[in-house]
């Protein structure tokens, strides 16, 4: 008989945009509670009903927690949906836009280009409008954010909707906008990555869990109470933020929810955002004064709108990129090539990313440029 391959149980530095790396605590813990949640339970999380008080306990506890982490009023609501952020571009302007209202949208890449496409379909059949009111584009792409002034925002908007984080081109806000209307905010890329400053800005924040905080298959939603109360009534039961609001209406990614329970536990543990917000920074830190150090790699957007989540450089010529990304493969750094809109490279440094991964980068990215630079 053909002898069984032994498992490989290297892991990689794995740079993915997402599904990216998870924290190995957790993969471990799961793996260990996998054919067992626990001794009351006995069953596989995967097996339980999202109706018994094991699923209860694990998803009033994330909920806790989330709250906990981004000192989030106790009245706002933390719903886990499907769909990922394209199901909330969608989902949002559904919810809030009724005939003759208008919404905002600020524009720094390609998924708040999604959104502001999906906002213009319910705009179209509603009679409202959607407005681009700001874009972060010049001719190389999206290779900034716009300021205060350049934000061009109606008073009378329901909602102003931007993209905190842009995975694709590798931009990040590092201020909150203000506007007289709520915003709106895909964190997709950013969440749990940094304190919330000016929560009482905030009408609703998204994000697919897939980034930071867990496996693909959950959504994050977090509404504030005055946004919920603003909604129009009539909807689609599922698209209805209330109905989600009220009560569990229908089965959760049960599994996907438990591993955000367990990151956020995580995350607790290393001492909260403000602490995995000092080592995105020293990692960020890291990898920028690399690239910085000669005109070999040379960043892809403008400095003061760097990504602390996605960082975006090119090399000399796309032969050398091809290169870069092949041979950083075989050392075990793996999903360092751009997306392919863009090209180029791209490091993301997510949450759960060690700073030892960055430094094994950074040493490898030496070594390149003296071997073609």
């Amino acid at each position: 008989m053909p002898s069984t391959p032994e498992p490989q149980t290297e892991r990689f530095y794995n740079f993915s945009a997402g599904p990216a790396t998870l924290p190995v605590e957790v993969l471990e813990e799961v793996r260990d509670e996998l054919p067992v949640l626990n001794e009351t339970v006995g069953a596989s999380v995967m097996e339980i009903s999202h109706r018994s008080a094991g699923y209860d306990e694990i998803e009033e506890s994330a909920r806790a927690l989330i709250k906990e982490l981004l000192d989030l009023p106790d009245e706002w609501h933390v719903l886990f949906l499907q769909g990922g952020a394209s199901m909330q571009f969608h989902q949002v302007p559904l919810n809030v836009l009724d005939q003759g209202a208008s919404a905002d949208y600020l524009i720094t890449g390609r998924w708040g280009k999604k959104a502001i496409r999906e906002g213009r379909i319910v705009a179209d059949e509603r009679g409202a409008s959607v407005r681009e009111a700001a874009r972060g584009e010049t001719d190389g792409g999206f290779t900034y954010i716009p300021g205060p002034g350049e934000m061009d925002l109606d008073e009378n908007a329901a909602y102003v909707h931007f993209t905190s984080n842009n995975t694709v081109a590798g931009t990040q806000y590092h201020f909150t906008p203000e506007a007289p209307a709520p915003l709106v905010c895909d964190a997709s890329s950013d969440f749990m990555s940094q304190p919330l400053k000016h929560p009482e800005r905030y009408g609703l924040i998204y994000a697919g869990a897939q980034k930071n905080v867990g496996p693909a298959g959950v959504t994050i939603v977090l509404v504030s109470p005055d946004f919920l109360d603003e909604r129009r009534r009539g909807l689609p039961t599922m698209l209805d933020y209330g109905t989600h609001a009220e009560k569990r209406f229908n089965t959760p990614p049960v599994f996907a929810v438990y591993v955000v329970e367990k990151v956020m536990q995580w995350l607790k543990d290393l001492g909260g955002v403000r602490e995995i917000e000092k080592r995105n920074e020293r990692k960020a830190q890291t990898l920028y004064d690399r690239i910085d150090a000669s005109d070999f790699y040379r960043g892809a957007v403008r400095e003061d709108a760097r990504s602390k989540m996605n960082a975006t450089f090119r090399l000399p010529s796309e032969e050398l990129e091809e290169r870069f990304v092949a041979e950083a493969n075989e050392e075990g750094l793996v999903s360092l090539k751009g997306h392919r809109t863009v090209g180029g490279i791209r490091a993301s440094m997510y949450n759960a990313l060690p700073q030892a991964a960055v430094d094994a980068l950074v040493r490898f990215m030496y070594e390149f440029e003296q071997a073609h630079g």
